[in-house]
């Protein structure tokens, strides 16, 4: 499946590995559309290059979403690869979880990628070929403690993979799949990095050891990893991995 001339969508796709999902694909030729909340970051982006175009949109927002993809495949055409990334990300013991914080993470997290692939699939003709992938964690397969709401957010979008590869795989040329990275050195991380710094009483580079003992490997990851994988997902070469999980946490989760 040559990206040339295809039509990806990324949401999430402003900033980490959202940002540079969207950079490798239209590097690869294809036409990008990146969504996110904020528009400063998207337009960013896309002067980097030409091929890619943002689009303001909340995944949480079912008439945004809708909208705004049938939009953007009426200006590019349908959406061949999608990458479903937007995420947040909030941790806390789970006594103390509200029903809100619930909420507002499978807002975003699952229900944000039910609605981006539901809207992107009426864009695709049923004789296309289609590469779609959700961004999910470590934390969908092994779960995190003191992040409940993001675990099984995570897992909830595998089980979405999986479910969706089984229905359309003798009906569509369609492949669904989840990535799953550990910890990667992405602004979201190094933003955390203050508050262990404080709580640990270490330097900064304590505070990155902290984070990557999260990896078997005990680094952080690279963007550029999990960006491989994806890249590769959306090949022709991967046009028969469907309904998997891709652990990229240097070692067995």
């Amino acid at each position: 499946m040559e990206h040339i001339g295809k039509h990806a969508l990324v949401t999430g796709g402003g900033s980490g590995i959202g940002r540079a999902i969207a950079l490798a694909l239209a590097e690869a030729g294809a036409e990008v559309t990146i969504t996110g909340r904020r528009a400063e970051p998207l337009q960013a982006l896309a002067a980097e290059n030409p091929r890619i175009h943002p689009c303001v949109m909340d995944v949480s927002d079912e008439s945004a979403v809708r909208s705004g993809i049938a939009e953007v495949a009426a200006a590019r055409g349908p959406i061949t690869i999608c990458i479903a990334n937007a995420g947040i990300a909030e941790g806390g013991p789970f006594m103390k979880t509200s029903l809100a914080d619930w909420r507002r993470t499978m807002t975003t997290n699952l229900d944000g990628v039910f609605l981006t692939f539901q809207a992107a699939l009426e864009t695709l003709p049923a004789d296309l070929p289609g590469r779609y992938i959700v961004v999910s964690s470590i934390a969908g397969v092994r779960g995190l403690k003191n992040a409940i709401p993001y675990s099984a957010s995570k897992h909830g979008v595998i089980g979405l993979v999986r479910g969706l590869s089984e229905e359309f795989m003798q009906k569509r040329p369609v492949t669904f799949n989840a990535l799953c990275p550990g910890y990667v050195d992405t602004d979201i991380v190094q933003n955390q990095l203050p508050g262990l710094m404080r709580r640990f009483d270490v330097d900064r580079a304590g505070a990155e050891g902290i984070v990557a003992s999260g990896n078997r490997h005990k680094r952080l990851l690279q963007v550029d990893e999990t960006t491989a994988a994806a890249i590769w997902l959306c090949s022709d070469a991967a046009r028969s991995v469907n309904g998997q999980t891709i652990e990229i946490a240097g070692g067995q989760v």
